[in-house]
């Protein structure tokens, strides 16, 4: 009897507490489900990850604890509320094969001699796809494709330079899907560009 006993209240003990868990729950994750995260990638901007996420520059960086907004490092994690803001920055990044320029809403890229400028819906696009398709390799190879972009090496007429795949890659998507947008609608549907 007495057993019966300590396992009955053992039982109520072990409800109280979940019901208690199951209380707080309810009031925790509304917040983490509002909130969203990104993990930075190879030539990202701050500009360009708040277009992709509909909030600003400032919005992320106050969120974050952001001093410098033309600073991030690969792999680092933002957090990002989605919370929008109006408000226009210039932002500008290097690296060692491109110089990145933001401002308001348009992108502008200079690798060697070449300058590619987009909006910022369209860089992220751009970028979204040079992730998915070679991480944003410049050397990644498969089979025929070559490079950031995944071109076949026909396109690129022998030269794989960073500049090359920039600027033929810009053509190739202008001339078959329009923009970077509409190419990454399209990789999205059949997981090729």
């Amino acid at each position: 009897m007495q057993i019966k006993s300590i396992l009955e209240n053992k039982s109520k003990t072990m409800k109280a507490g979940l019901l208690t868990l199951a209380a707080a729950a309810s009031f925790i994750l509304p917040a983490a489900v509002n909130a969203d995260s990104y993990t930075v990638q190879s030539g990202d901007t701050l500009s360009a990850i708040a277009a992709s996420h509909n909030t600003s520059v400032s919005a992320i960086a106050s969120e974050n604890n952001i001093s410098d907004v033309n600073t991030l490092s690969v792999g680092q994690v933002l957090s990002i509320n989605g919370s929008t803001d109006s408000t226009a920055t210039t932002t500008s990044t290097t690296d060692s094969t491109s110089t990145t320029t933001t401002s308001g809403d348009t992108v502008s890229v200079t690798t060697g001699s070449y300058t590619s400028t987009l909006s910022a819906a369209d860089y992220a696009a751009k970028e979204e796809i040079a992730q998915r398709e070679s991480s944003g390799s410049y050397t990644a190879t498969n089979g025929q494709y070559y490079g950031r972009y995944q071109l076949s090496l026909s396109y690129l007429n022998g030269d794989t330079s960073a500049e090359n795949q920039e600027r033929t890659a810009d053509a190739y998507v202008a001339s078959r899907y329009g923009s970077w947008s509409a190419a990454l609608a399209f990789w999205n549907a059949n997981n090729w560009y």
